[in-house]
């Protein structure tokens, strides 16, 4: 066995601590971790002697760690009709791979490491690729330990298991570990071992229903930005919401001070330097009351913005449009948010009469919009600059010819859920029944196997809706309309809701404005980054993370 064995994994290093002779030079060895990294010292024989000769610098994870022998592995048989698994392969792949790192909290990793073909024993990338438009959805790592230091123990572990929290299809990562394993024990491996978060019940369940068991292995980091959460005490912050989070965490990463005033609802107050703002979520002191007001009624907002110029949808307020059978309708409040009382794709008067009964149970006025045929897309305006943008899905499922549709939703619903700490998920009512009488079928029937059908016809994140970054794709043109309307409706943070018929061209409708855009969902865009410049731009100059930006 190889000594002192420390594995560039590109996100950091994987040392291995039963291959160094004493407790000292692992700890030096952590301890030498470089910046922007996050070390991970595994198979630790003495945590706590390590921890007592560096307290301030090292600290314990907080994770479990769990094991399969490849005698307990049972193959399951399954064929995943929706995506293959495959290689990560080119630059396209590693791309993909690190914006899924980033969608979790994960240091990216240089795509020509990853690359990197004289590795591909000691290391293998596997993705998971999307049938339907060949995008990938999910990744896993795996570590060959005889490549890394001649295991005795013939070993092999497995590293950043990452799923989309878009995908649809279900099963991405039990086939992804599923995989990996195969892989090994087809090598002749003995083992696979994993670490996982204490609290990743999910994750956790899923490794114990492949036969994985628990194992006393201990693992420990090094105190840095990128560590922060697992070591520090939180203030108060376990009720918040993903989108006060993010903005909160970026604030503590910049020093500045954070007071918690009203969890539940996402307020809190920002200090650094004298200065003080008042937030809720991404609505901070900074929008004026006649902005929020302009954005908050669907109606001025469609005045305000076709009075300067920019291209909206007709309109009817508070009335029926002139009886067309061939157009199509939105029915929506003129006051509301995340989706609530909207219907799409109206097409029959009795149809229309329904959904306005639906708007009018969140207000009283109602709107009927033409209906746009089209890409919903969201464009997040920061300080009048175009920082984000995201084309906006609606919820979709896949049959696997043995559950019903209502079984499948509530699947679809709890991954959702699980990703965006329980803001999304898809509501058993009129308009999800709706939607599956447009499709043929009603809650109670079984999707064929590989069958995929829309859900829900809004693309609004609450309502079961998912969200692609398409920043690097944008056309200028609508990126300047969004700085337009922003510019208009004088609102210095802002998400606007568009309908185009592709990103990368300049036609567009503005349908919305949202004052208090969700900046959680364009991650690995910079939105938190570029709020908390906005506010505090003195500490605009301080080193940000790489895995943060």
């Amino acid at each position: 066995m190889r000594s002192n064995v420390a594995i560039d994994m590109g996100w950091g290093r994987l040392i291995f601590g039963q291959t160094f002779k004493t407790i000292e030079s692992l700890a030096n060895a952590v301890r030498a971790e470089e910046e922007d990294c996050r070390d991970i010292a595994f198979y630790i024989r003495d945590p706590h002697v390590m921890l007592s000769m560096a307290p301030t610098e090292l600290f314990l994870d907080p994770s479990h760690a769990y094991r399969i022998w490849s005698h307990d592995y049972r193959h399951s048989g399954v064929h995943w009709k929706a995506f293959n698994i495959r290689r990560l392969s080119s630059g396209e792949d590693a791309a993909a791979v690190n914006d899924l790192y980033a969608s979790r909290g994960m240091v990216r990793c240089d795509a020509d490491f990853m690359l990197d073909r004289h590795a591909t024993k000691l290391r293998t990338y596997f993705v998971a690729e999307a049938q339907s438009d060949g995008r990938i959805i999910g990744t896993v790592t795996g570590v060959d330990h005889v490549e890394a230091f001649n295991d005795p123990e013939n070993g092999a572990s497995l590293w950043c298991l990452a799923v989309d929290p878009q995908a649809n299809a279900p099963g991405v990562g039990e086939a992804l570990v599923r995989h990996l394993l195969e892989h090994y024990f087809t090598r002749g491996r003995s083992y696979v071992d994993l670490s996982v978060m204490h609290d990743n019940e999910g994750a956790i369940r899923l490794y114990e229903k492949l036969g994985f068991q628990r194992v006393p292995i201990f693992c420990i980091k090094r105190k840095n930005p990128i560590n922060e959460p697992l070591y520090t005490v939180p203030v108060s912050e376990e009720m918040l919401n993903p989108y006060a989070r993010i903005i909160i965490d970026e604030a503590h990463r910049r020093g500045i001070d954070v007071e918690i005033l009203d969890a539940p609802y996402g307020y809190f107050k920002l200090k650094s330097g004298g200065r003080a703002v008042v937030c809720r979520e991404s609505l901070s002191e900074l929008t004026s009351a006649i902005a929020m007001s302009r954005c908050d009624d669907k109606r001025v907002t469609h005045r305000v913005l076709a009075k300067a110029g920019l291209k909206v949808p007709v309109q009817y307020i508070n009335e029926l449009p002139p009886s067309k059978p061939e157009k199509q309708w939105v029915v929506k409040p003129a006051r509301g948010e995340q989706g609530a009382g909207i219907s799409v794709d109206v097409r029959t008067r009795a149809e229309l009469e329904r959904a306005v009964s639906l708007a009018q149970e969140e207000c009283q006025d109602y709107i009927v919009e033409e209906f746009i045929e089209g890409r919903d897309l969201r464009i997040i305006v920061i300080d009048y600059t175009m920082v984000a943008a995201a084309v906006r899905k609606p919820p979709l499922i896949t049959g696997d010819g043995r559950h019903t549709i209502e079984a499948l939703i509530e699947k679809y619903s709890r991954r959702r859920a699980a990703a965006t700490g329980g803001e999304s998920h898809v509501p058993m009512d009129d308009e999800t029944l709706r939607c599956l009488k447009m499709e043929g079928y009603g809650r109670a029937d079984i999707l064929p196997e590989g069958r995929t059908i829309q859900v829900r016809k809004t693309a609004n994140l609450h309502t079961g809706g998912t969200i692609h970054d398409v920043t690097a794709r944008l056309h200028p043109a609508l990126s300047s309309a969004a700085v337009d309307a922003a510019a208009a409706l004088d609102i210095p943070v802002t998400g606007l809701d568009f309908i185009v018929p592709d990103v990368t061209g300049p036609r567009y409708h503005i349908i919305e404005a949202n004052e208090r855009p969700g900046l959680a969902n364009h991650e690995p865009q910079p939105t938190a980054r570029k709020f908390i410049d906005l506010l505090f731009p003195q500490t605009i100059t301080q080193r940000q993370p790489r895995n943060l930006q």
